[in-house]
């Protein structure tokens, strides 16, 4: 401001007003309302530069401003200190709020006409605008004399703590009324064309809060919609993850609501969260919830983790109670997309696993069938040799290692032809439990040998499933092998059975090494193995995973390295219509 309008005269002193005075207060008053300051700052601004240039002792600002109501007054006591409080104006019949406090004092009576115009032209205490103004408001003062049609017969007498006082209307865009006060320690501190100076810069003073609202809700606006650009630049970004998304949405959070140096923000999903630094739980919460597909999948919170007098009547605005739905609405978009994306990559690579199995079936069968007939061959002529009596003992020895080599190498090319289904299931009814009692009559004594504790938890009544017993046996027996196998020095094998609505389940569980992911991925895919070579041949979860898939059952494996591992088996109490097919014509399904 000019240093003609920031040039003060002591408490009570008149000072002369010049023409330019006017146009340079009222130019630097509607500047502090285009700077969109906030609401405080806005008035300790405007109520210095009044108090400054007045050089009286006080200045009050009485407002309605939406649905707020408060009194801002700035003292010199001798320094300047500022009492901001929200107030209960009187209403009228009509339901207009009056900024005069319902107290029957004759100062709030005074302020009720004041707001409303009541008062005679020729009254002694008013301007023609209908301010009131005083000199020394301590003196009693007759009722024709202020004028209002409040007054009464009674003499008047403002008193308080001020000798001179002006109390000036000034209108806030057409509708909400203000009322500006301007006060003194010494009497006669006032005069006529002062008050009617000050008429003036009241007026500019209701144009500068209309202003400054505006203001305030453009900047309001551009930092609502700074915050979902950002957003929108955010989803174009291909290259982040979705952690990476959601610490940067979180961060364009506080800077968009009203108060940003007092706001937090926390986006929590799925259990995770990520917030800006002293997040906390606080009275002034506002919340939205991200829901995904219909699910709620977790919550976009904003917080103050301060007080303010304002948030007597509500910490955040109607916009912003739109904006945090819009920015939940935004993630739950953004999460959608992202797991779309990954379900993509699963399908593909679900693609193109059933494609390696497919091959690898195809070459699987061919070898076996170009196997089958030499091996026959190899395994008849040792059997033979086997029985000449003058066979030598060494020779002897040798054709019986000729003959055990040959089965275990049928043995392989039947589970190749397992798993490539040359070999059609037969579908009888079977009881599970008996399948694993059979299983563990050869497998039970080899556990106790290696210091593995069986647990069975097999289910009673469970239903019959029509399946073929040879390979549920073979399932079975896979499995524990693998799982002693994991135990090397001891441990505890879980073998249960239940009943589901049209399934039953068998499940195996073990207390060994465990896998990790890139393993468990990897363990139905043939000829993997985590054995040592002349070990396993890496076809056992191979064919357990053919011989389930083709009795229309499922598989599910969990395991972390340290805490074992668990198998599900859930086998339908249907049987398939493919496998009963290939089970009655004996060829590959």
């Amino acid at each position: 401001m000019d240093e003609n309008c920031s040039d003060t005269s002591p408490p009570g002193r008149r000072r002369p007003i010049r023409a330019e005075d006017s146009v340079r207060l009222s130019q630097a008053i509607l500047h502090c309302a285009n700077r969109g300051l906030p609401r405080a700052a806005f008035l300790r601004e405007v109520s210095e530069l009044l108090l400054d240039f007045s050089g009286c002792n006080a200045i009050e600002v009485r407002l309605n401003d939406g649905a707020l109501q408060y009194c801002w007054e700035s003292v010199r006591r001798p320094e300047k200190t500022v009492r901001f409080e929200l107030a209960e104006w009187t209403r009228t019949e009509s339901g207009r709020v009056i900024p005069a406090s319902k107290d029957s004092t004759d100062l709030e009576r005074l302020c009720k006409d004041v707001a409303l115009r009541r008062f005679e032209p020729e009254a002694q205490f008013f301007t023609d605008n209908g301010s009131f103004w005083t000199g020394d408001a301590w003196e009693p003062v007759t009722a024709a004399e202020v004028g209002g049609q409040s007054a009464g017969s009674e003499p008047w007498c403002v008193g308080g703590h001020y000798r001179s006082l002006a109390v000036i209307r000034f209108v806030v865009d057409d509708a909400t009324v203000g009322l500006l006060h301007i006060k003194a320690e010494h009497p006669n501190s006032l005069t006529l064309e002062e008050v009617e100076f000050y008429e003036g810069i009241a007026q500019t003073l209701g144009l500068a809060v209309a202003d400054r609202r505006a203001e305030a809700a453009l900047h309001e606006r551009v930092k609502e919609l700074t915050c979902l650009y950002g957003i929108a630049q955010l989803v174009e970004r291909t290259s982040s993850t979705l952690s990476e998304m959601l610490d940067y949405i979180v961060k364009l959070l506080p800077p968009a609501w009203q108060y940003p140096d007092m706001t937090t923000a926390r986006i929590t999903l799925d259990g995770g969260a990520h917030f800006t630094p002293g997040f906390r739980q606080s009275r002034y919460m506002q919340a939205a919830a991200i829901v995904v597909r219909g699910q709620r999948r977790g919550m976009v919170e904003v917080a103050y983790v301060e007080e303010r007098p304002e948030f007597a009547i509500g910490a955040f605005l109607k916009e912003e109670e739109k904006l945090i739905g819009a920015v939940a609405r935004e993630v739950a978009l953004i999460v959608e997309r992202a797991e779309s994306g990954e379900e993509k990559a699963r399908l593909e690579q679900q693609l193109i696993h059933a494609d390696r199995l497919a091959t690898i079936g195809e070459l699987a069968a061919g070898v076996a069938h170009e196997l089958n007939e030499p091996l026959g061959s190899i395994l008849g002529f040792a059997q033979l040799a086997e029985k000449c009596s003058d066979l030598p003992e060494q020779a002897g020895r040798d054709v019986r290692k000729i003959v055990t080599a040959s089965l275990y190498a049928r043995e392989v090319i039947k589970k190749l032809m397992v798993f490539a289904r040359q070999l059609p299931p037969r579908m009888t009814s079977v009881d599970l439990n008996e399948v694993v009692e059979e299983a563990f009559f050869f497998l039970e004594g080899r556990c106790v040998k290696g210091g593995i504790e069986v647990i069975r938890n097999l289910a009673q009544d469970l239903p019959a499933i029509e399946a073929d017993a040879a390979q549920l046996k073979q399932i079975v027996v896979n499995l524990v092998v693998n799982a002693i196998h994991a135990m090397p020095d001891g441990g505890k094998l879980t073998v249960g059975s239940r009943a589901r609505d049209s399934s039953v389940s068998l499940v195996v569980r073990d207390t060994g090494a465990g896998m990790d992911d890139e393993t468990r991925e990897k363990i139905f895919l043939p000829f993997f193995t985590t054995k040592d070579v002349n070990e396993g041949t890496g076809l056992g979860l191979a064919v357990v995973h053919g011989i389930i898939t083709a009795h229309g059952g499922s598989i599910d494996v969990s395991s972390q390295p340290g805490d074992g591992a668990c198998f599900e088996i859930e086998l339908p109490t249907t049987v398939p219509s493919e496998t009963q097919e290939a089970a009655h014509h004996g060829t590959r399904s």
